[in-house]
């Protein structure tokens, strides 16, 4: 019974060196492999430089052509809006979602929210409007806190 275990480990040892040897060769018969290098120094590569993160939400950010307040408030009762209009500048349908900030003059933030706009083509135009809890519009400034484009499906 020992001599039965020893022969099957051995064809298994034998067996898995044929497998290796296979496989080593078939990898080695790869015509596209890299040659090995000669000391020479290879020229170096020029690459484009990578559009900084900050460069690339400017370039989107231009697709918000107008954001604004419009204070359509009368006889006393509050009503302010933010209206916008989104050009897709892209050579693909778009998905936009931004965030804002109103904040007074001393800094102080009096609302914030999110806008969406869903499939821009491109060189459309989209405009729109969102109601506000703002009781006026002075001395109030907007900011855009974060800004993105997608490409819509």
């Amino acid at each position: 019974m020992i001599m039965h275990r020893r022969r099957f480990s051995s064809a298994l040892v034998a067996a898995a060196t044929v497998t290796g040897f296979t496989l080593g060769t078939a990898c080695d018969m790869d015509k596209g492999s890299t040659p090995a290098p000669t000391g020479e120094r290879p020229a170096q590569e020029t690459r484009q430089p990578e559009t900084p993160p900050q460069q690339k939400a400017r370039s989107e950010r231009a697709d918000l052509v107008r954001f604004q307040l419009d204070d359509r408030s009368q006889a006393g009762i509050s009503n302010v809006w933010v209206e916008w209009t989104i050009k897709n500048n892209s050579s693909e349908k778009s998905n936009y979602t931004w965030s804002w900030e109103a904040v007074r003059a001393d800094g102080t933030r009096v609302a914030n929210s999110t806008e969406f706009v869903t499939d821009v083509q491109p060189g459309q135009t989209a405009t729109g409007e969102s109601p506000t809890l703002l009781k006026s519009t002075d001395g109030v400034k907007l900011n855009i806190t974060d800004f993105d484009r997608t490409a819509g499906y």
